[in-house]
């Protein structure tokens, strides 16, 4: 099954999308959701960025659960397109108390504080709930993801948009981010990219996790699962043993984890 698409407007969002997504016209577009019928474990979307999102973290199951919600969320980035000087947002620079946490995201200099990486197309990030975290200016990329829409903001460069100071700061880890979740991916890369605890998202030009429901998205070429033809800026969602075709494709195929 061919995944729909849902447009979500954002202040940060871009007016011009390209050409394969078919976006409404005059409408400042930042996510493109790949859904589909009924509640998934799993959600692929598109991000576009023209500004720097909010500075932001996203709870754990643990805490998500204790404040009434179904999961947290854990997430992770293909990095499609970066403009020269294009920067992620990842972790702080230095570890910090919770009330020192606070303060800095009160008077904003958590803008100096979290470590601005540069990035360029094929990077990818693993970004576990509790980091804090923000993607710049100039960015498209693909994100996967716990299908959780849990956002505590702590600071929007004046924005005038809700934070959540204090949900935020109690699921924050306040520390530098691991360079392990960090990867630089060549061309023609087979890899897997992420395995657990929630999700496994593999780089791969052939049909790989058949055993269990996935998420088949094209990064270039075609794809075809029963009938359905999908490329990039699509998503199939495909069932166990269901098999697919490739077309000179690059895909990232992701899948609920499931520990050997």
């Amino acid at each position: 099954m061919k995944l729909g698409r849902k447009f979500v407007e954002k202040p940060w969002g871009r007016t011009e999308l390209p050409p394969m997504f078919d976006a409404p016209a005059g409408k400042r577009i930042g996510e493109v959701w790949l859904t589909g019928d009924g509640d998934l474990p799993l959600l692929a979307k598109y991000i576009f960025t023209s500004e720097r999102l909010s500075i932001q973290v996203h709870p754990d199951d643990e805490q998500a659960r204790a404040r009434g919600l179904a999961e947290g969320k854990s997430e992770c980035w293909y990095i499609l397109e970066a403009e020269p000087g294009a920067t992620l947002g990842l972790g702080l620079k230095r570890a910090m108390s919770k009330a020192e946490l606070r303060a800095v995201a009160l008077d904003g200099s958590i803008e100096e504080l979290i470590d601005w990486r540069s990035v360029e197309a094929g990077d990818f990030v693993f970004v576990p709930s509790g980091t804090i975290h923000a993607i710049g200016a100039g960015i498209s990329l693909l994100e996967f993801q716990q299908n959780s829409d849990v956002t505590y903001r702590l600071y929007d460069y004046g924005r005038p948009r809700e934070l959540h100071l204090d949900a935020g700061v109690a699921v924050s880890n306040p520390g530098p981010f691991p360079q392990s979740l960090v990867q630089r991916l060549s061309g023609n890369e087979q890899r897997v990219l992420v395995d657990g605890p929630h999700f496994t998202l593999v780089l791969t030009d052939r049909d790989v996790l058949v055993d269990r429901q996935r998420w088949v998205m094209p990064l270039d070429g075609e794809v075809r699962a029963d009938e359905e033809t999908a490329g990039p800026g699509d998503c199939l969602l495909v069932e166990a043993d269901e098999r697919i075709e490739t077309f000179g494709a690059r895909l990232l195929v992701g899948a609920k984890f499931r520990p050997s």
